[in-house]
């Protein structure tokens, strides 16, 4: 799926997004998510990008931190909510209009696998960022969630064969969550750290999220000293 399918595809459920799927997500921060963005990111401040910033709905609690949060989305329909939370542009992720070492840090959260190109992203990452400069990631879990993972059961998730293939799929154990509307890329375990480590990126700290049986990854990196 390319840059202009997934924009059309998040245009069209931009509503149901802001409206019925983000409400019932967050109260309570049931996956971890604001959690894994406290204790990864952390205070601090500068600016900091968040890459797939759908409708804004981490800006307050960056912005909370010490940080100058600032998004790039494909979606129009997407960014028209997140508009009124933090300055915003429309761009392509593996193309990111910044000039090199401009940031000091950046975000993206529970948005990996709508990109299919996120190695390249990950290189666009540490292009943009200063010396030493900090890049967290926060996504579905790769072990534990995809086409191949049944999570019916929340005490006794079920891997059937799949894992260890990337493929975009809309496959889902669920038809009310975003992967069953738009569809969704797939990094095995291994494939996603050594996106980060071919993207010069190093690796400083892992967070998992949601019970019992973990459904967000983050990963805390930092750009290389130049």
């Amino acid at each position: 799926m390319g840059p202009l399918t997934m924009r059309a595809a998040y245009d069209e459920i931009a509503d149901w997004y802001e409206t019925e799927f983000l409400p019932t997500t967050t109260p309570g921060d049931p996956l971890g998510i604001r959690r894994a963005i406290a204790e990864q990111l952390g205070p601090g401040h500068g600016r900091c990008l968040e890459i797939g910033c759908g409708t804004g709905a981490h800006a307050a609690q960056i912005r909370e931190l010490g940080w100058t949060p600032f998004g790039v989305d494909l979606s129009a329909g997407m960014l028209g909510y997140a508009g009124g939370r933090l300055p915003v542009a429309r761009a392509d992720a593996a193309r990111l209009p910044f000039r090199d070492a401009a940031l000091d840090a950046v975000v993206t959260v529970m948005a990996h696998t709508d990109m299919p190109a996120y190695p390249a992203v990950l290189g666009e990452v540490a292009r943009v960022l200063r010396p030493g400069g900090t890049f967290v990631h926060v996504g579905v879990h790769p072990a534990f969630c995809g086409g191949f993972a049944d999570r019916g059961d929340q005490t006794a998730v079920v891997v059937r064969p799949g894992y260890l293939d990337g493929h975009w799929t809309k496959t889902s154990w669920t038809d009310q969550g975003v992967r069953a509307k738009v569809g969704a890329s797939h990094w095995p375990l291994a494939g996603l750290l050594n996106a980060f480590l071919a993207a010069g990126l190093e690796l400083r700290g892992f967070s998992e999220g949601g019970s019992p049986i973990p459904t967000v990854l983050s990963v805390r990196t930092s750009s290389a000293s130049r």
